[in-house]
């Protein structure tokens, strides 16, 4: 029904020809670079690009950098240095054929008084974004977030994307905390341009495969369908197992292939792993 695609999640062992020969043995045919910091200009991207082409694999997006990267920073000349590192970044990823970024429009905590103001911070950030991605054949898609972050609902998504018609939506399932996957989806309609793929417990993000939490899955496929979603199934989460869930073995490709036709075929999802008790907000 939908491409499978594999977040790189910042490991090395994410960015070789293993990785990729594995992704096409098990029909993910899409990633999404996602590094640390350290490596966006010392790892050998180009050959990366080039070889994942060589596997079949589309390197469909790339994931900005964000923490130490902040584009609703108050302080301006911080927020206009970060909007110069990611035309950087923007600039010299096109070139290896990477056409769409995904973006945090904040990290936090964010105060109830500050809100106002890096939302002006951020949109500001987002219609030079837009522009400087329009530049290099490029599209820029703001990632919905949790907690106190910007965009942490529709609503906020909607507003912080009305600055530019070129900005779309990255829906990352697992960030919802005030309002269920079906509404989010309804709300923002055709500007979902790619996917985060992960379960939760509703309490806070998990990052687990899905049927490992809550999400009504069946429900998601019918409301992609509705507004017409045509991008990859893509998974954001860790191979390795996080400390908020037990499972008896890491993940492998494998499993993403199962898990994806399972849902697009509505069968009962394969779960090995097991809830911890008395989990904690964040494990």
């Amino acid at each position: 029904m939908y491409k499978i695609g594999l977040s790189t999640d910042g490991g090395k062992e994410l960015l070789g020809k293993a990785f990729l020969q594995e992704c096409k043995d098990n029909n993910i045919a899409c990633v999404e670079i996602a590094c640390p910091v350290d490596m966006i200009f010392t790892f050998d991207y180009e050959t990366f690009c080039k070889d994942a082409n060589d596997y079949g694999v589309t390197v469909w997006s790339f994931h900005l950098p964000f923490l130490e990267h902040d584009i609703s920073n108050l302080n301006e000349e911080a927020r206009k240095n970060t909007i110069d590192y990611f035309e950087t970044i923007i600039k010299t990823f096109s070139n290896y054929g990477v056409h769409r970024y995904i973006v945090h429009s904040s990290f936090e905590p964010i105060a109830d008084a500050d809100r106002a103001g890096k939302m002006a911070a951020a949109k500001k950030s987002l219609a030079q974004l837009a522009e400087i991605a329009a530049k290099y054949d490029s599209v820029i898609s703001v990632e919905d977030l949790p907690r106190t972050c910007l965009g942490r609902n529709a609503d906020e998504i909607l507003e912080l994307i009305s600055v530019d018609d070129r900005l779309s939506v990255c829906f990352d399932l697992n960030h919802l905390l005030s309002e269920t996957q079906a509404e989010f989806i309804e709300k923002i309609g055709a500007k979902i341009e790619t996917l985060h793929v992960s379960d939760y417990d509703f309490v806070n993000e998990r990052h687990w495969l899905p049927g490992e939490g809550k999400i009504d899955w069946q429900s998601v496929m019918a409301g992609l369908k509705k507004v017409g979603y045509k991008g990859p199934w893509l998974y954001e989460l860790a191979f390795a197992c996080p400390k908020s869930i037990i499972r008896d073995r890491d993940l492998c490709c494998e499993d993403f292939e199962r898990n994806a036709n399972e849902i697009f075929e509505g069968k009962p999802l394969t779960v090995f792993s097991k809830q911890k008790e008395n989990l904690g907000y964040w494990g």
